[in-house]
C-alpha cells in the first residue's frame, strides 16, 4: 500500500504566489448547460456557491463527485465518517481508532450505482443520509451547528459539531476546465461534544477538548488526481487555532485550499506550498512551508489503505499526529504548538 503509481509529477520545491478573488455573494457553480461558471471561480469565508448542477443530467456522466467527510477529534479517540456518490458507485465508510489503546474499528462500503444514498444538491439544503449494506448515516443542520449519526457494524456516534458565532470556513473552485473542476469546503476548529460507541462502549467527547472537521465536495473530476491535505484543531496560547492546508490537486489553477483560522476568522493563504514528507517512512515528520507558514506533523498513527482494480484505484496515507511550527497572520507570527490533526497523501483514479 505504501507504494506510489508510476508517473506522478515530483512535488513543488519552493512556494508560489497566485492571485485569487474572495467571492462575496451567492453564485451557481454551473452554467445551464452544465459547464463552469466562470463567476464562481475563487474562495469564499462562508458557503456561498450553488453546486445543484453537479449530478443533474447526462453532462459529465461518470465524472460527478459528491461527498461528505467528517473527521471528529478527541484526546482519546478519532472517528471519521464518509458518505460519497461517485455516479458510478456509493463509497461510504466509518472509522474509529482508540488512541490510548490502539484498537481500530473499520467499516467499509461501495455499493454499485449509489442505492440508498441521499446528499443535498447545496450544503447546508437538506440532510445527507446513507443506508447501504449495513451503514447507516444521517448529517443535518440543527440549531447551533450539525448534527452528525452513524451506526455500523462495531462503530456508532451521535456528535454535534457546534458553529460558534462568527466561525468562519474556507469554500474554494479549483478549476481545471470548464468541463472539470471542483467546489470544496473545507471546515475545521468546530467544537465538538456527544458520544460515540465501539462495539457497544461508550465514550463521551471531552468538552473543550474535541474538534469536528468537514470535507465537502461537488464537482467533476479527472480521472486521474494526487492529492495532498492537512488539517488540524486546538488552542495555542489561549487562541482557537485551525490549520487547512493543501496541495498537488490545485497545483497550476489559480486556486489554493490553504488558510489558517484563529478564533473561527479565517486568514487565507495564497500560495502554493511545499510538502515534504517521506514515502518510504510515513510516520517521520511531515512539513510545510510557504511565506507565511513553516509547520511540522509528528505523525503517531498511518492510516494505510489501498485498493487497485486497474481502471479505478485509491492508495492513501492518512498520517494523524501533532501539528507544531509558526503562522504569520495580519504580519506577525503566532506559535503553533499541540494542535492535533492529520495530513495526507492520495493517488486516486476514479
Amino acid at each position: 500500500m505504501s507504494q506510489i503509481p508510476p508517473g506522478v509529477p515530483g512535488r513543488a520545491t519552493k512556494p508560489v504566489r497566485v492571485i485569487e478573488r474572495e467571492l462575496t455573494a451567492p453564485v451557481n457553480l454551473t452554467r445551464p448547460d452544465g459547464r463552469l461558471n466562470p463567476d464562481a471561480i475563487g474562495w469564499c469565508r462562508t458557503p456561498l456557491v450553488r453546486t445543484d448542477g453537479v449530478g443533474r443530467g447526462r453532462y459529465g456522466k461518470g465524472r460527478n463527485k459528491r461527498w461528505e467527510y467528517w473527521a471528529v477529534t478527541t484526546p482519546t479517540h478519532v472517528v471519521a465518517m464518509t458518505t460519497s456518490h461517485i455516479d458510478y458507485a456509493g463509497v461510504h465508510g466509518l472509522w474509529l481508532w482508540n488512541r490510548r489503546t490502539g484498537a481500530i474499528r473499520g467499516q467499509d462500503v461501495m455499493a454499485p450505482f449509489a442505492p440508498g444514498i441521499s446528499l443535498p444538491g447545496t450544503l447546508g439544503e437538506g440532510p445527507a443520509t446513507v443506508r447501504s449494506l449495513g451503514v447507516a448515516v444521517r448529517i443535518e443542520e440543527v440549531d447551533g451547528g450539525t448534527r452528525l449519526r452513524a451506526i455500523g457494524d462495531r462503530v456508532r456516534l451521535d456528535v454535534l459539531a457546534h458553529r460558534p458565532a462568527g466561525h468562519e470556513s474556507l469554500g474554494v473552485v479549483v478549476p481545471w476546465s470548464e468541463r472539470l473542476f471542483q467546489y470544496t469546503v473545507k471546515d475545521v476548529a468546530r467544537p465538538a461534544t456527544g458520544r460515540l460507541w465501539m462495539d457497544g462502549v461508550e465514550h463521551r467527547l471531552a468538552e473543550g477538548q474535541s474538534w469536528a472537521t468537514l470535507d465537502h465536495g461537488r464537482g467533476r473530476w479527472p480521472h486521474r488526481m494526487h492529492w495532498n491535505w492537512g488539517a488540524g484543531s486546538g488552542r495555542t496560547d489561549g487562541r482557537v487555532l485551525g490549520i487547512q492546508l493543501g496541495g498537488n490537486w490545485t497545483d497550476g489553477t489559480g486556486s489554493t485550499e490553504n488558510a489558517i483560522f484563529v478564533d473561527g476568522r479565517l486568514h487565507k493563504i495564497s500560495e502554493e506550498l511545499v510538502w515534504d514528507y517521506d514515502t518510504q517512512d510515513w510516520l517521520r515528520p511531515w512539513r510545510v512551508t510557504g511565506t507565511d507558514v513553516d509547520l511540522t506533523l509528528t505523525p503517531e498513527h498511518d492510516k494505510a489503505s489501498g485498493i487497485d482494480l486497474k481502471m479505478i484505484s485509491s492508495f492513501t496515507h492518512q498520517c494523524f499526529g501533532t501539528w507544531s511550527g509558526r503562522v504569520r497572520v495580519e504580519g506577525q507570527w503566532l506559535r503553533v504548538a499541540d494542535v492535533f490533526g492529520w495530513a495526507e497523501d492520495v493517488h486516486q483514479r476514479w
